[in-house]
């Protein structure tokens, strides 16, 4: 029997489909893995807040805590020292942990940048796409090249331009920097380029005006492009530390990024459990954030992938 003919018999005798399903489970088995690896280091900051202090320099460490606390997360809201803020309705100053300031301090601060970003991005977006004027490929290719120019170059032009409109330790300076993007407008420019152009012209012809074209039918049609970007404004804007660092003075100005940077750890040793309690405290909301849009990160990966 010759060498084809076994290999012949060899592929009648394996059960149909077993190779394909082999091969499906060992890709399942080493995303698996990998996912694993990417989501310990999370997993440990979680652990090691849930820790009590003395026991987060334990050798050998512990996996699972065998005594959670919250002591940590008690620890962290003192730390930070308590400000007083004025309570419609109420005749004296409440005090409240600064830490929770610093908390909707940054809140705000992701939101406004996020909503600015999005009327700016998308404005500018449209025009490009959409409506073709003199030296419009010029202007386009212009901002697009600023991705070039690292943030740290731009820090002391825009630190003078906001002493001098005197902004500084206001949230009108924080929010300044970060009117448009150049990311946000390339993505919303690719995706607004597939929109059929036929829905414009009807529009047109019923009289409608630019900005009703583009506030009926270029956004309500742009909604998985505009999410996309503003889940990447608001990851970026929450996380921010360089640009709050240098504007806000005032500790009850601090973001929480930098307000966590300012808290002494002690004298004789770094407390573990109240870093990874306050890095915990700063993850769960872009965790919570991620999970309520994540179909949306799937489609930033396609967004200008075709063009039309």
């Amino acid at each position: 029997m010759s060498v084809k003919a076994v290999r012949q018999l060899r592929t009648l005798a394996t059960p149909a489909g077993t190779r394909p399903d082999l091969a499906k489970v060992f890709i399942l088995v080493v995303l698996t893995i990998t996912a694993l690896i990417s989501l310990f280091p999370l997993y440990w900051v979680f652990a090691t807040a849930l820790t009590p202090a003395q026991s987060t320099i334990k050798l050998p460490p512990e996996l699972i805590p065998s005594q959670p606390t919250l002591q940590n997360f008690v620890e962290i809201s003192k730390a930070g020292g308590t400000t007083q803020v004025t309570v419609p309705g109420l005749a004296e100053p409440v005090g409240i942990p600064r830490v929770y300031l610093w908390l909707f301090n940054t809140t705000v601060y992701a939101l406004l940048s996020t909503a600015i970003h999005l009327l700016f991005d998308s404005m500018a977006a449209y025009s490009f796409a959409k409506r073709k004027f003199p030296g419009s490929n010029l202007f386009f290719w212009l901002i697009l090249s600023a991705i070039m120019i690292p943030p740290q170059v731009t820090l002391v032009p825009l630190y003078l331009m906001i002493t001098q409109l005197r902004l500084i330790n206001t949230f009108l300076g924080l929010l300044l920097p970060g009117l448009a993007d150049v990311v946000g407008i390339f993505l919303l420019k690719q995706y607004m380029q597939t929109l059929p152009s036929e829905l414009e012209e009807a529009a047109r012809i019923d009289g409608a005006s630019e900005w009703g074209i583009y506030r009926r039918i270029i956004l309500p049609l742009s909604v998985p492009a505009l999410a996309v970007t503003a889940i990447f404004a608001f990851q970026r804007y929450w996380n921010n530390f360089l640009w709050p660092l240098v504007v806000a003075q005032d500790p009850d100005m601090f973001t929480l990024q930098v307000g966590l940077s300012y808290i002494q750890n002690g004298e004789f040793g770094t407390n573990y459990g109240l870093l990874m309690s306050g890095a915990a405290l700063s993850a769960i909301p872009m965790i919570v954030f991620f999970f309520a849009f994540q179909r949306y990160f799937v489609q930033g990966l396609r967004i200008g992938a075709v063009k039309g």
